[in-house]
């Protein structure tokens, strides 16, 4: 684990990755991600806080090898940090109207800075901390997983990959999580990840994620991946490997009866 731990800490080539995500801190709940490696294809992840009590977070996969797709990335990226702040900043904002327009937007700046059709499968959600609530739109990516008491459930898709055609959009659901719950996002390249011809799959991450003991969203992603690589027995460097999550702290034993 400490040597994977000095692996996905290692900073990506600045070409390559030229902004690095900081994880805001959160009220009651952790937020991260992890990658392993340098980036090899077009996963992208990032976090800003748009609100006092509002944190947006993401997870893209630009079809392609990161050489021919960097300027894309970068564009998406740019256009996530500004169409969030913008979209989600008002202290009513309507959530659901707001990830909606996100999706529209993102899907026409991954149109236009590949000059045509590039698939991108994306994963956006606003986590609101004072009611513990995720909204969310899935375009075509690998299912959210969320752990709660009545074990895991997944976040599938809610439209299609962007990038694709220059109106679509997905629909916006929204999913609350409990004290102590944790929603889970992985790349493709963990679901592809193979081992003489077998592939890893979700249920495994899904079967992973119901036995983990990790609380932390840190530790969780580093677990991910660590098993990933168990399961090749080599390092995974077939693809960009990317592992998020957020984590909503367990409610405090007393802490109910206290404030009542």
């Amino acid at each position: 684990m400490r040597a994977l731990l000095n692996l996905v800490r290692k900073k990506p080539l600045p070409a390559r990755d030229p902004v690095q995500a900081h994880f805001p801190e959160l009220q009651q709940a952790s937020l991260s991600a992890v990658y392993y490696g340098q980036r090899m294809g077009g996963d992208l992840y990032d976090f800003l806080r748009v609100g006092p009590n509002r944190v947006l977070f993401g997870l893209l996969d630009v079809a392609g090898r990161a050489e021919e797709n960097k300027g894309i990335v970068a564009a998406a990226r740019d256009n996530f940090r500004s169409s969030g702040c913008e979209l989600f900043s008002k202290e009513d904002v309507n959530e659901a109207d707001a990830m909606m327009e996100l999706c529209l937007r993102l899907n026409r700046t991954i149109i236009q800075s590949a000059g045509g059709v590039r698939s991108c499968a994306a994963f956006a959600g606003c986590y609101e901390e004072n009611l513990g609530t995720v909204c969310y739109f899935n375009a075509g990516h690998t299912p959210g997983l969320v752990r709660d008491t009545t074990g895991v459930s997944e976040l599938r898709a809610t439209g299609l990959p962007l990038g694709l055609f220059s109106h679509t959009t997905c629909d916006a659901s929204t999913v609350g999580l409990e004290p102590g719950a944790t929603l889970l996002l992985v790349s493709r390249g963990i679901v592809e990840a193979k081992c003489n011809r077998q592939e890893f799959g979700l249920d495994s991450v899904k079967s992973n994620f119901q036995q983990s003991t990790h609380e932390s969203a840190q530790e969780l992603c580093l677990d991910v991946l660590q098993r990933v690589q168990d399961f090749m027995c080599v390092p995974p460097t077939h693809n960009d490997v990317t592992a998020l999550a957020l984590n909503r702290a367990a409610q405090p034993v007393g802490a109910e009866a206290a404030s009542a």
